[in-house]
C-alpha cells in the first residue's frame, strides 16, 4: 500500500533524577555527597532509507518513543543514558512539527527534510539528566542536599510527508500514455489498461540511457481542477515538486491538444507558481494509431502554446522512445549544474551580524501578568524544569541563579516584593523563601 502522509506522536526520553547521598562508610564520620547526575533521555533520530517507498508502517504504529535516561545513585553512579530511537523512513520524507498558533489553529513547521540516502537528522531531542548532589559540593558549601530532577524530552505531534525524488516527472491527462511510457523504457511495472485512472499511486522507474540514469516518477492522471482536489489531484502533485524535468505526455488522439497541454499547465500554476518554471519536454503519444499528417497537424496546434521542446512518440512501438529520454537526460544535467552554481553562489553571499547562541540562551525577560511576575528565557527556564520544588535546597539554588543573572534585580525594579509570586514555565513560587 503506497501512504505519503501520516501523523505520528513524537516522545524523546526524559533525563533522569540526579541522587542525593553521602558517603556511609567505616571509619569515615559524616562523608562527603556522592550522589551520581540523571542519564540523558534518549533522542528520536529519523534515517532516510533508499529501501522504503510508502509510509504505511506508520499508520499502524503512530507513537515514537525513545528510552529515558536513569537515576543517579550513590557513590558518584551515574544513571544510564536512555536507547536512541532510530526510524527508518523513505527518501524525500519531510518532517514536520504541529503546533498552535493564536487562532488555535494547527501549524507546522519543518523539521527535517531527508533528501539523500542515509541522511540522518535528530527530530527530537531527550532531556539532559539532573545533577546530583556531589556536583554542587564546594569549599563553602560541604554538604548540599540538592538535586536536580531530569530534563523533560521533547514532546509533539508530527506530520511525515513523503514527496517522491525523482529526476523526470510524467505529467498529463488520464489514459495519455504515462504508465505504458514508464514501463517501456525502465523497470517499472505499472498496471495499465484502456481506460482512464488505471494508475492510482505514484510509480517509480529507473532507465539508462547512454553513460545516465534517470529516475523516471509516473505522476496518477491529472485532470481539470487538480490542483483544488479533484480526482485527488492535490495529493499528487506534491510528487512533481521534487523533480528536475517534467515530461508532458499527451494523446495524439485527443480533440484538442493545445487545450490539454493549457489545462494542465492551468493546474500546475495554481498548485505553485514554481512548477510552471520548470523545465519541460512534450511528447505526443500514440503515434502508431494515427498517420503522419495528423502527427504533423498536432505538433502545430501545440507549437502556438508552448515553446518547450516537442517530441512525438509510440512506447508500445518504441518510436522515437531513445530520443526523448536523451533530451530528457540532457535538461537534467543542466538543472543538476544550475543547482551547484547557485549553492556556490549562495556561499558568496555577505554573511549577516547576528547574536551567538550563547547570548541567546542566556537572554531573559520579566513581564507581569496580573499579580504574577512571568519570566521567560531559554537558559532560566531549562533551571526551573530541572528544580525539585519539593526540596527547600533546591528552589533556593533557582533563586541565587536569579540573582545572578540580574532577574531579581529587574524583579524589584518592578516594584517585586519578596512575597510576590514569579511564574517560570509551569512552577510558580515567591521571591524570598516564606
Amino acid at each position: 500500500m503506497f501512504v505519503d502522509i501520516a501523523k505520528v506522536s513524537v516522545m524523546a526520553g526524559d533525563g533522569g533524577r540526579g541522587a542525593v547521598s553521602f558517603r556511609h562508610e567505616k571509619y569515615i564520620d559524616k562523608g562527603g555527597p556522592d550522589g551520581g547526575d540523571g542519564g540523558k533521555g534518549g533522542d528520536v533520530i529519523f534515517v532516510a532509507d533508499s529501501n522504503l517507498n510508502t509510509l504505511v508502517d506508520f499508520r499502524y504504529k503512530p507513537e515514537l518513543k525513545a528510552g529515558i535516561g536513569g537515576y543517579g545513585t550513590k557513590r558518584d553512579r551515574h544513571g544510564a543514558n536512555g536507547k536512541n530511537l532510530y526510524v527508518k523512513v523513505p527518501v524525500g520524507t519531510i518532517v514536520r512539527k504541529v503546533v498552535l498558533d493564536s487562532e488555535s489553529n494547527d501549524e507546522t513547521i519543518i523539521l527535517a527534510d531527508l533528501t539523500e540516502a542515509g541522511q540522518e537528522a535528530i527530530v527530537a531531542r531527550g532531556g539532559n539528566g539532573g545533577y546530583g548532589n556531589a556536583h554542587f559540593k564546594s569549599s563553602t558549601r560541604q554538604a548540599p542536599r540538592v538535586a536536580e530532577l531530569g530534563e523533560k524530552g521533547e514532546k509533539f505531534e508530527a506530520t511525515l510527508e513523503l514527496k517522491l525524488l525523482a529526476d523526470v516527472g510524467l505529467i498529463g491527462f488520464p489514459n495519455a500514455g504515462k504508465s505504458t511510457f514508464l514501463s517501456i523504457v525502465s523497470n517499472a511495472r505499472p498496471e495499465i489498461a484502456d481506460y482512464a485512472f488505471t494508475t492510482l499511486t505514484p510509480n517509480l522507474g529507473v532507465t539508462d540511457i547512454d553513460s545516465s540514469s534517470l529516475l523516471i516518477a509516473d505522476i496518477p492522471g491529472l485532470i481539470e481542477g487538480a490542483s483544488e482536489g479533484k480526482g485527488l489531484g492535490d495529493a499528487f502533485l506534491r510528487h512533481v515538486e521534487r523533480t528536475s524535468v517534467l515530461l508532458h505526455l499527451i494523446d495524439v488522439l485527443s480533440d484538442d491538444v493545445a487545450d490539454d497541454y493549457v489545462k494542465i499547465r492551468t493546474e500546475l500554476e495554481k498548485y505553485s507558481p514554481e512548477l510552471i518554471e520548470r523545465p519541460e519536454i512534450v511528447a505526443l503519444t500514440k503515434i502508431d494509431a494515427v498517420d503522419d499528417e495528423i502527427v504533423a497537424m498536432q505538433s502545430t496546434a501545440l507549437q502556438n502554446v508552448t515553446q518547450s521542446p516537442i517530441f512525438a512518440i509510440s512506447s508500445s512501438a518504441h518510436k522515437n522512445t531513445v530520443e526523448v529520454l536523451r533530451a530528457l537526460a540532457e535538461a537534467v544535467k543542466t538543472v543538476k549544474v544550475q543547482n551547484v552554481v547557485e549553492a556556490i553562489d549562495d556561499e558568496d553571499e555577505i554573511p549577516t551580524i547576528s547574536l551567538s547562541q550563547k547570548q541567546l540562551d542566556d537572554a531573559w525577560s520579566v513581564e507581569k501578568e496580573g499579580e504574577i511576575y512571568v519570566v521567560t528565557g531559554l537558559k532560566i527556564e531549562k533551571f526551573a524544569a530541572r528544580t525539585d520544588f519539593e526540596n527547600i535546597h533546591g528552589v533556593n539554588r533557582l533563586r541565587d541563579i536569579m540573582r545572578k543573572l540580574g532577574i531579581i534585580h529587574e524583579l524589584e525594579r518592578q516594584n517585586a516584593t519578596g512575597k510576590s509570586i514569579v511564574r517560570i514555565g509551569e512552577r510558580e513560587f515567591t521571591i524570598l523563601e516564606i
